[in-house]
């Protein structure tokens, strides 16, 4: 998949392009999409205008398009280009209407699979990550955890963005450099890049830019990052498992230094166990979320 729509591009733009993609592509881009209303005042248009402009940036089929996004509302081109829609925040503070609206095009989307459009609304890190950990105990409630269970790696399943992988690359644009309690959590090894260009005058140029940059820091900070974090992970679940173990080797009646086949016998066992309640749990929290979406389009049908 390209990030770049090579049918409208110049000459020019065709041939830096592909010196760009010569490069480590980004997978996923995120955007605090920033500057609308300034734009409307430097243009002295009302300050709708400058968000409606600033929608077309996202919607219309334009070069800098990671792959094309065909204007949101039209079904067939949604289909067409296999957008699926994925609406991430606390829903339940808007409208009711509004609601039914969301979940409409996140149920007609949500098998297509060429391109991923996460859009964050009635959303803040702060509460996503809150109701992570209230996902999290809702699971132990239900019996679906052991309090054990609750990790890291476990609270990334349950965050929003779950379905999607981090971003490779955050952009927020009009000059500003703070990241708003904007994925806080998704962000800590992405590339962060802050453009004075307002959102709705961002370009093919402006993109090129921000991929640059994102390939001069990837192997040596952010790819090398990912990696020993994933490391560091991994290395503390075995430590807290190889704890366990020693402690049900005790209980058994067993000495905690006991052979070292019977130990990996148990750390199998326990992390196969572990494994298989937590896939239930995430099964049974995509279906919870699913029937509330399909609830919310049926009322409004």
């Amino acid at each position: 998949m390209s990030w770049i729509k090579e049918g409208e591009l110049s000459l020019w733009e065709w041939f830096c392009a592909n010196i760009i993609k010569a490069g480590p592509m980004p997978k996923h881009i995120a955007f605090i999409m920033d500057g609308n209303r300034r734009y409307a005042r430097k243009c002295q248009v009302e300050r709708q205008e400058g968000h409606s402009q600033g929608f077309n940036k996202l919607a219309e089929h334009h070069r800098l398009s990671v792959p094309t996004l065909p204007p949101l509302p039209d079904r067939e081109k949604l289909q067409k280009h296999g957008v699926c829609i994925r609406v991430l925040g606390d829903l339940h503070l808007l409208p009711l209407d509004l609601q039914a609206l969301i979940a409409q095009a996140v149920q007609t989307t949500k098998n297509y699979n060429k391109c991923f459009l996460n859009v964050c609304f009635a959303y803040t890190s702060r509460h996503e990550i809150s109701n992570a950990v209230r996902e999290m105990a809702w699971g132990v409630e239900q019996g679906l955890l052991d309090p054990s269970d609750v990790s890291e790696s476990l609270l990334d399943k349950c965050l929003y963005t779950n379905h999607s992988p981090n971003p490779d690359i955050l952009i927020r644009t009009s000059g500003e450099v703070r990241l708003s309690d904007f994925l806080l959590w998704q962000t800590s090894h992405s590339c962060l890049v802050f453009q004075p260009v307002l959102w709705p005058e961002y370009t093919f140029w402006n993109l090129c830019e921000a991929i640059l940059q994102y390939q001069m820091n990837h192997s040596t900070l952010q790819q090398k990052a990912r990696d020993m974090y994933a490391e560091e992970r991994k290395r503390q679940q075995l430590e807290r498992d190889q704890a366990a173990v020693t402690e049900q080797l005790l209980q058994e009646g067993l000495q905690a230094s006991g052979d070292a086949q019977l130990r990996r016998t148990h750390l199998h066992k326990l992390s196969a166990r572990r494994e298989e309640r937590v896939q239930g749990f995430l099964q049974a929290l995509e279906l919870k979320r699913a029937d509330w979406l399909a609830r919310l389009g049926t009322a409004s049908a």
